[in-house]
């Protein structure tokens, strides 16, 4: 791991005296922990503050280094829509490398501490490093797979169906509020859906708000 010195100023977003900390930095994944320091950007937001707006210039994408940050984009007709949840971890926004703006809003989902990325640094590296720009890739592509599955999830009708498919596929990181939201379901129905499956003997009920897939399947 690495560490970085930091200087903690009232006027910042962390509001301690300005005393020198040493903070040790998590390793990002690939081809991000490949960026010098000083393209990386550690500020911290409380629940309910946000990364960035819909369709403020695009700086960089982020890496979550604790917290949680959830996507949204706001429709023409005023609807919100959650694109995204961005754990512990991972990173987010990557589509802002080739955007000028964000095309959706960045909310902190609790108190986070957030890293982002400079634009400019991974533009340049992708010039220069084939083997940052093959990561880079690998990278999306797991992402669309990803997003893919999603789409695949959101597409099944019957709410018990969609339920424990998401259960199946590891998508409960945290609260059952969370986990509706993520699989386009109100938290009642979320909520009615796990009660039958526990009682078909699809799922375990393992603490509060927490279950477990007994016959795991896609």
């Amino acid at each position: 791991m690495r560490s970085l010195t930091v200087s903690y100023f009232i006027a910042g977003f962390w509001t301690y005296p300005a005393v020198l900390y040493m903070i040790e930095i998590m390793n990002f994944p690939p081809p991000f922990d490949k960026l010098p320091d000083n393209a990386c950007h550690y500020f911290n937001l409380n629940k309910g503050e946000f990364a960035f707006l819909q369709d403020d210039p695009a700086r960089g994408p982020f890496f979550v280094r604790s917290g949680g940050v959830e996507l949204n984009r706001h429709t023409q007709a005023g609807n919100r829509v959650i694109l995204h949840r961005a754990s512990a971890n991972e990173t987010f926004a990557e589509a802002s490398l080739f955007s000028e703006h964000y095309h959706c809003d960045g909310i902190a989902t609790n108190d986070s501490i957030l890293v982002r990325f400079d634009k400019s640094a991974i533009l340049a590296r992708l010039q220069e490093d084939a083997v940052f720009a093959n990561q880079l890739l690998n990278r999306f592509a797991s992402q669309v797979q990803g997003y893919r599955r999603h789409l695949e999830l959101l597409a099944i009708r019957g709410a018990n169906e969609r339920v424990l498919a998401a259960l199946s596929d590891g998508l409960q990181t945290s609260t059952v509020m969370a986990f509706s939201a993520a699989i386009g379901l109100t938290h009642e129905t979320t909520y009615r859906a796990l009660s039958q499956l526990v009682k078909f003997g699809e799922i375990k009920r393992i603490s509060r708000g927490r279950y477990q897939v007994l016959n795991a399947r896609r």
